[in-house]
């Protein structure tokens, strides 16, 4: 278990292999939607991860990926692609994760954000949406024929509307915003309800040790820059109790020194009337008279 750095502050158990921070649900949806992302304990048992598709084999960050409920990612054509070789009679339970063989279909009562982006993903698909429990779409593009027709598209624009868009440019106010991540959910009945996930932007304070050295062994020199930081930060925050403390230094000392001086004499009161402490009764002292 550990605590997501989000300002959401949730405990998880899940671990980003290539941040090495821990990673709630949120921020593995909208900061970490390509990351090789597993629970925290079996990072401990093996930290070695491979960030690529495990279906094409190529880099997961070069394209469009989808996760599943079992966290694994892979490319969203590649597992299309792989869906759709199945038979057409495959029952929803034997469309399972390539990698662990886990079901693709999350659960009708998972209540989970990354399980709600993977059914808003296989909705647009029909062999999905008959898992989904979904009526079949009229027409259905293939990720890849979609990509092709998007770049075909903006290939072919003409010149004159990018002119003029150009010229309109120069004149706009232009307003920076906060990125958004928008995904859009098809429900039974054909109606699309969209969610927002806003990007969230770590803010590290001064002097915090950064995630790739968390893990590495630190040095004697290290540890006591630490140390002498911690120190002065104590300094600092006491500053407005010093009187009080050099008051309560002075009157332990006053009480050592009389319970010092009460103790002595009540041992030489204790020996005053000792006979083995009297030179007049020892034999072997001779007094003379």
């Amino acid at each position: 278990m550990g605590l997501c750095k989000c300002p959401k502050r949730r405990v998880t158990n899940q671990f980003c292999y290539e941040h090495r921070v821990n990673v709630c649900e949120y921020c593995i949806v909208t900061n970490h939607p390509k990351c090789v992302v597993q629970s925290y304990l079996r990072w401990l048992q093996d930290s070695d991860y491979n960030p690529i598709c495990v279906l094409c084999s190529k880099d997961l960050i070069i394209e469009d990926c989808v996760r599943l409920t079992c966290y694994h990612v892979f490319h969203w054509a590649c597992l299309d692609q792989y869906a759709r070789k199945m038979p057409a009679t495959t029952a929803p339970a034997g469309y399972t994760c390539p990698s662990c063989k886990v079901g693709i279909f999350p659960p009708t009562n998972l209540v989970s954000q990354v399980a709600d982006v993977l059914r808003e993903k296989l909705a647009g698909v029909n062999w999905a949406r008959i898992g989904l429990g979904l009526p079949l779409l009229s027409e259905e593009v293939e990720p890849n024929k979609a990509n092709h027709i998007k770049n075909h598209v903006s290939n072919t624009m003409p010149l004159d509307n990018m002119v003029d868009g150009h010229r309109d440019s120069h004149d706009a106010v232009v307003h920076v915003e906060e990125p958004v991540i928008t995904y859009s959910r098809t429900d039974s009945s054909g109606q699309q309800s969209r969610r927002v996930y806003k990007a969230v932007e770590e803010v590290t304070p001064v002097g915090f040790d950064h995630d790739e050295n968390k893990y590495k062994r630190k040095s004697f020199l290290e540890w006591f820059k630490r140390w002498l930081n911690s120190t002065s930060n104590n300094r600092r925050y006491h500053t407005g109790s010093l009187p009080s403390r050099y008051c309560k230094l002075a009157i332990g000392l006053v009480v050592a020194i009389c319970m010092i001086i009460i103790f002595v004499r009540l041992g030489r009161l204790s020996v005053a009337d000792d006979p083995a402490l009297d030179p007049m009764s020892n034999p072997y002292i001779k007094v003379n008279e």
